[in-house]
This record gives C-alpha cells, sequence and structure tokens, in this order.
C-alpha cells in the first residue's frame, strides 16, 4: 500500500473562486497540509484554482457556488464525492455548508464544516430582520447533519450557539501565521510622517469614513502623515468626496486593489474598524509584520490583538488618538500555519467519534 492510499481523504469544498479570507485558509491548510491526510479542493474556475494549482494542491473545478445554482450545485458534489470516496467532505463559507448537509454522499463520508464568518450584528450579512432569521433556521437545521463543527474564534463559537443553537462540540481553531523575519520586515527608509494604512473592502460594515473623519484629526498635529485606502467596494466615490470635503484629499490615496505584502511594508500603522471579525487575517499578518495596529474591539480581535491596539467606543476622537498614540506590540502566542493544520487534523479525529 503507498503512503497516499494510507492517508485519509478530506474533500475541502469552497463555493467562491476569488481570493479572499477563506481562500486564503483553504490556500494557507493546502500548501502547508493537514496531517495524516490528503486535501482535494472543489471550487468554481477561478484566482483560488489557479493559486492551488500554482502550488501543486490538488483541485477539482466544476459547477459549484452561487453562480451555478443549488441544484448545479447539489449535482457536482455528489458527482465529485461518489468519484472520490473522500473520507470527509469539508465545506467552507454557508453557501457550501447548506449544500454539503443535504447532498448525498457516500456511505460512511463524514460531513465537517468550518465557520468564517458569522456576526453578532445581523445587519454585517443579511438585507433585513427576516432573512437573518430565515437563514437561522437553516442553519439550525443542517447542524445536526454534520459530524464536526470548527469555528475560527470563540467570539465565532460564542455567536454560532446563541444564534444557531449549535449542539455539536465545536473545536475553535484559529487561523494561523508565521512571523515574519529579516528582509520582509524592511520599512521605507525615508518618510515625511507618519504613512496609516486602511486594506479592506470598501463598505459601510468597514466604518472607513470614521477612519477618513479621524485621520483628518491626526493631521492637526501631523501635517505630513499620509493615508492609503487600499481596496474596491461600492463606498468608494462616497469616500473619495468625504475626504475631498474635510479638505484631506492630498493626504489620502485611494490606490484599489494591492499586493497586501508591499502595502504593509509601506505603512506604520494599520487600521481596522470593522463593525465585526472572527479572525482577520489582515490583523495577523499586520502583527507578523510588526506594524502597528488600532483595530475595534468586536468579535475575535480581542483574540488576536492586545487590549492597547483595541478601541472600544468608535468615535472620531476616539480613533484619532489611538492612531497618534499606537506603539507596536510584539505578537504573542498565536497559532502557526502548522499548528492551525494539526489543530484540524485532531479535530479530525475526534469527530470520528460522531459518524
Amino acid at each position: 500500500m503507498s503512503e497516499i492510499d494510507r492517508l485519509g481523504h478530506a474533500l475541502w469544498v469552497v463555493p467562491v473562486g476569488e481570493i479572499g479570507g477563506v481562500a486564503r485558509h483553504v490556500l494557507d491548510a493546502t500548501r502547508v497540509g493537514v496531517p495524516g491526510w490528503r486535501l482535494t479542493v472543489l471550487c468554481p474556475e477561478g484566482a483560488l484554482a489557479e493559486r492551488l494549482r500554482a502550488q501543486g494542491s490538488d483541485v477539482v473545478v466544476g459547477d459549484f457556488g452561487p453562480q451555478a445554482g443549488a441544484w448545479a450545485s447539489r449535482r457536482t458534489l455528489a458527482s465529485v464525492a461518489r468519484d472520490l470516496q473522500p473520507d470527509i467532505v469539508h465545506s467552507h463559507l454557508a453557501y457550501a455548508d447548506i449544500v454539503n448537509a443535504w447532498t448525498r454522499l457516500p456511505r460512511g463520508t463524514r460531513r465537517y464544516t468550518t465557520e468564517h464568518g458569522i456576526a453578532g450584528d445581523d445587519g454585517v450579512y443579511h438585507a433585513s430582520g427576516m432573512h437573518a432569521r430565515a437563514m437561522a433556521l437553516i442553519h439550525r437545521a443542517r447542524f445536526p447533519r454534520f459530524d464536526g463543527v470548527i469555528a475560527v474564534s470563540r467570539a465565532t463559537r460564542d455567536t454560532m450557539l446563541l444564534k444557531w443553537r449549535v449542539r455539536r462540540p465545536i473545536f475553535v481553531i484559529l487561523n494561523g501565521v508565521d512571523p515574519v523575519h529579516g528582509a520582509q520586515l524592511r520599512r521605507p527608509t525615508s518618510r515625511t510622517g507618519t504613512r496609516v494604512l486602511s486594506l479592506s473592502r470598501l463598505a459601510s460594515e468597514k466604518r472607513i469614513d470614521k477612519l477618513i473623519e479621524a485621520f483628518a484629526l491626526v493631521l492637526d498635529d501631523q501635517p505630513d502623515a499620509t493615508l492609503v485606502v487600499a481596496g474596491e467596494g461600492p463606498l468608494r466615490a462616497d469616500l473619495e468626496h468625504l475626504a475631498s470635503q474635510l479638505g484631506v484629499g492630498d493626504r489620502v490615496h485611494f490606490p484599489g486593489f494591492v499586493d497586501p505584502e508591499d502595502a504593509m511594508q509601506a505603512a506604520d500603522v494599520l487600521v481596522q474598524l470593522s463593525i465585526w471579525e472572527n479572525c482577520s487575517y489582515t490583523l495577523l499578518d499586520a502583527k507578523a509584520r510588526a506594524l502597528r495596529v488600532v483595530a475595534s474591539h468586536v468579535g475575535g480581535n480581542a483574540e488576536i490583538l492586545d487590549p492597547t491596539e483595541l478601541v472600544r467606543d468608535i468615535t472620531v476622537r476616539s480613533v484619532a488618538k489611538a492612531i497618534r498614540y499606537a506603539k507596536k506590540v510584539e505578537p504573542s502566542g498565536h497559532p502557526t500555519t502548522n499548528q492551525m493544520c494539526a489543530a484540524i487534523a485532531r479535530s479530525y479525529g475526534a469527530g470520528a467519534g460522531n459518524a
């Protein structure tokens, strides 16, 4: 028997093709490997599939995800599972979780789910209270069909228990990042003021308007400071107009999508004022790269940041003060990608008792 035949086989199911936080999690796990397990990813064609192929990971693309529709997604998952005969089908994001729950899988195949994106505030992910209640009922109905449940932070687990009344044990496995050393920690050698960075979707839940207003106050005593608002989203034009109205348009830059690594190397302080975060890779990467950080005290942020890096009351003055006095805090005790993957392997073993 070959070594690959001795490994368990987990099919990871992802309903989106673009690169985001969940794609980062999948790319890291498949690159490092889950000990004792062979991973194959099912996802739509797109940037994620391209990156998986480039790093030599097993990937199957097909009609899967919201654009394909529920029936096509179920047929695709059933077909791929029938061909591969995986020991586990592990879904990521709500759409894949729902399809996973109600797709007929080969006998003995276990279902797993990782929750990356539940929020305490229903308005973050739902258009209305009615939609939030309907989705909560669907999630409550699906969990009895799963053998293993993972949350990416304790805050995520607690919100799942509150909103979805999960009866299964929930394994808390934080997203892992590796420390960065040496040349990767370089900072600009010539500067004329504090360089503030936002790396977020330009949407209301990120509260970038508060950041721009706070930055205008920072300029009162640091006139050479700059703010880079990287990313795209529906509020870009509104945010550009706000910067112009406040008279800081020449100090606030909107470069669109950027390479996060390059952006962090050119910055001094990263600010993220989201209404909710579960286990933010942006904050984790900033910490790993020795950036000063200012973030809202919400969700899982307190599990990865020092209290001095958190702002409880998001007002223009409190955020401006936090930026002015932000200090570098060394990361402590956060799991590496290897440790994250080892924890996933342990959860697979523990979950076998629920099959």
